[in-house]
């Protein structure tokens, strides 16, 4: 690959209940620019069922997807001739989603003989602080969302060690079922941060799953029926007992994470000495008060802490396009056979730490 001039790449992401495309310029320089980026979100469709329903979000792919990779297109003011290759995410993810994208992006290579680029969609997360402030290997990731919890060090394009791992629940799915429990719209995590922050978050004594461990794995299982327990006892709940749990049951989690993370960047240091920055990623990384934790935790360790902008860390077309882009300098192209992955460990290394349970995919 010629990385003396800029690259276009479009990037297609289905993997869960967003629709995405967008176009990103890869200069010769390593520093990328968005051209466009587009989401389609399928909150609403879901909204009635609590969660993600995985046949209506790959109805809804197949519906918007054309139309979304056209906009993305003409917004970036390009033709499909002057790509230089399509990145699709091939997984972790739900399968009917991710075949739907996969193959899409199939189509638009083999009709405009466009090289592919299969991309796991952990990878995409991993690399978009690349994107945005051009930062060096090696650095830490904390992933955190409704399919994903890890502590990743990214020591280069295609070079991961999962130092960390949930045993059970994902952590945004913890924060989804605990607000199905208390009654709270969908999506819950934002619900719960919300309602957390009228609560008294020392009312109870939930655990503080896994802290002390020389590991750096995460448990919520146990955690989420503690709250499931108190709501058993206290129903029928008043607003306020509402509150209370939600804040009690965040700063748990926000104990957990800042001791897990304390673990993962020692186990780092060991490995590849001190990290370029902690960086995280994930729609959990939105939430106010995580956030705060991390800042927190990078202070301790004296690292930089960077948090990519909110509509990066959610599923999006940008951060495949990137990671296709980081793929394509170096040669790491796919072919026609690239099978779509409902799981794809980024470490292909790592082992799946004993008793985990999570049907989410891609751990």
């Amino acid at each position: 690959m010629d990385t003396s001039k800029p690259t276009l790449v479009l990037g297609i992401e289905t993997t869960c209940d967003e629709t995405a495309a967008a176009v990103v310029e890869r200069q010769a320089d390593g520093s990328g620019k968005i051209l466009s980026n587009i989401v389609r979100s399928q909150t609403e469709e879901h909204a009635r069922f609590g969660g993600v329903v995985p046949e209506i979000a790959a109805r809804a792919h197949v519906d918007v997807l054309d139309r979304l990779i056209d906009s993305a297109m003409k917004e970036a003011g390009i033709g499909f001739a002057q790509l230089s290759a399509v990145a699709a995410a091939a997984g972790p993810g739900l399968i009917g989603g991710v075949i739907v994208g996969l193959t899409t992006a199939k189509a638009i290579a083999m009709v405009h003989n466009t090289p592919l680029i299969a991309v796991n969609h952990l990878e995409a997360h991993a690399l978009t602080p690349r994107l945005t402030c051009a930062l060096a290997f090696p650095y830490c990731l904390f992933l955190a969302s409704g399919g994903h919890t890890q502590i990743v060090a990214v020591a280069g394009v295609g070079n991961y060690v999962r130092l960390g791992t949930t045993v059970d629940d994902a952590m945004g799915e913890a924060f989804d079922k605990v607000a199905k429990m208390l009654g709270l719209p969908y999506p819950g995590g934002p619900e719960v941060e919300r309602v957390a922050r009228g609560g008294d978050s020392a009312r109870f004594a939930f655990p503080r799953p896994m802290l002390g461990r020389a590991d750096a794995n995460f448990s919520l299982s146990g955690l989420k029926t503690a709250v499931r327990n108190e709501l058993s006892r206290l129903t029928p709940l008043e607003a306020i007992d509402v509150a209370d749990l939600c804040a009690s049951f965040q700063a748990a989690v926000l104990e957990s994470t800042a001791d897990r993370l304390t673990v993962g960047l020692k186990l780092f240091e060991d490995k590849f000495g001190s990290p370029r920055a902690l960086v995280a990623a994930g729609g959990v990384a939105a939430n106010q008060a995580i956030r705060t934790a991390l800042q927190d935790v990078a202070a301790k360790a004296q690292i930089t802490l960077i948090i990519p902008p909110p509509a990066l860390c959610t599923d999006n077309g940008a951060m495949i396009a990137w990671a296709g882009a980081e793929r394509l300098a170096l040669g790491m192209l796919d072919t026609m056979d690239a099978a779509p992955r409902a799981r794809w460990l980024l470490d292909a290394n790592a082992v799946v730490p004993a008793g985990f349970a999570n049907t989410r995919a891609g751990f």
